[in-house]
């Protein structure tokens, strides 16, 4: 009898941290070699991460992307993404993580983290923050130790400033990160291509069309991708598909299922489709990719 296969883990945010910090919602601390959680990699996360690297090298593989350790350096991971982390023993730095509802609570704007150019993002990319500037460097870190003292002292106000340290983070890395094909979400629409991007990250395992996605919106697809291409230059169907395909891509670099168990896994009927529709979004068949990957 075949073994089941190995899924890809997910974690929650209570998996990483201290016993004598409970919080389900956030963690603020230092990260270094002695930092250590029973958690094996690769895994997914179901919260937010920003991981500020001041010292030490290795690297860091989120989804099918490995990027070199150069600190200063900002490392931003999002729900769901797929990643392993290698690094010196001298490593040495600062992490915040924390859920959407930690950060949304009290805000009339709920879908604020899908402004950031580093969370949510549906290009095929997510590289690091490198700081330039030394002034940059010194004003995180001073950050990161502030909220670290706070969460120490526990004062009745801890989360509204947390919130607003990590609100400070947050901006002044948005202000530095540049990313080859930024996201304009500015003037009429903006909200609705925020709620699309939101709701195809929150649905990629249902393999939805296009006209369903639109039916969630109380809008034609008509309209949907007329405001997608003016926001994002790119069509509504566009940008399923290359969720699709990042999600496949994940699966094959990141876990042991088959080719098969990954068509079930992401609700495509038929498997002989799924290895054409990767095949021609990719350039490679789903194992060809994988050999690729793992060589």
């Amino acid at each position: 009898m075949k073994e089941p296969a190995e899924q890809l883990p997910v974690y929650s945010l209570h998996n990483f941290s201290s016993p004598e910090r409970k919080s389900q919602q956030f963690q603020i601390e230092v990260f270094d070699a002695k930092r250590h959680f029973s958690v094996k990699y690769p895994h997914r996360h179901d919260f937010f991460e920003v991981l500020y690297l001041m010292k030490g090298t290795g690297y860091h593989v989120i989804d099918s992307n490995k990027y070199r350790i150069e600190p200063p350096c900002v490392f931003f991971m999002s729900p769901g993404q797929a990643h392993k982390i290698e690094f010196s023993h001298d490593i040495e730095g600062y992490i915040f993580i924390f859920t959407a509802d930690f950060y949304l609570a009290n805000r009339s704007n709920q879908n604020s983290l899908i402004e950031f150019p580093f969370f949510y993002n549906l290009h095929q990319e997510n590289p690091p923050l490198k700081l330039e500037r030394q002034d940059d460097v010194c004003f995180l870190e001073r950050l990161f130790q502030r909220g670290i003292s706070e969460l120490e002292h526990n004062n009745s106000n801890l989360l509204d400033t947390l919130r607003s340290l990590l609100d400070l983070i947050l901006t002044t890395c948005t202000s530095r990160y540049v990313l080859g094909e930024n996201l304009e979400m500015k003037g009429k629409g903006h909200l609705l291509v925020k709620q699309f991007y939101h709701l195809v990250e929150e649905n990629n395992y249902r393999n939805l069309s296009l006209k369903e996605y639109a039916a969630k919106l109380a809008v034609t697809p008509n309209h949907l991708s007329q405001m997608v291409k003016l926001h994002a230059g790119k069509t509504a169907s566009q940008i399923v598909k290359a969720k699709q395909v990042l999600e496949i891509k994940r699966l094959l670099v990141h876990s042991e299922l088959s080719v098969a168990e990954i068509a079930q896994q992401l609700n495509f009927d038929d498997q002989s489709y799924f290895t054409k529709f990767f095949k021609r979004e990719a350039g490679l068949s789903p194992l060809q990719y994988r050999q690729q990957m793992r060589s």
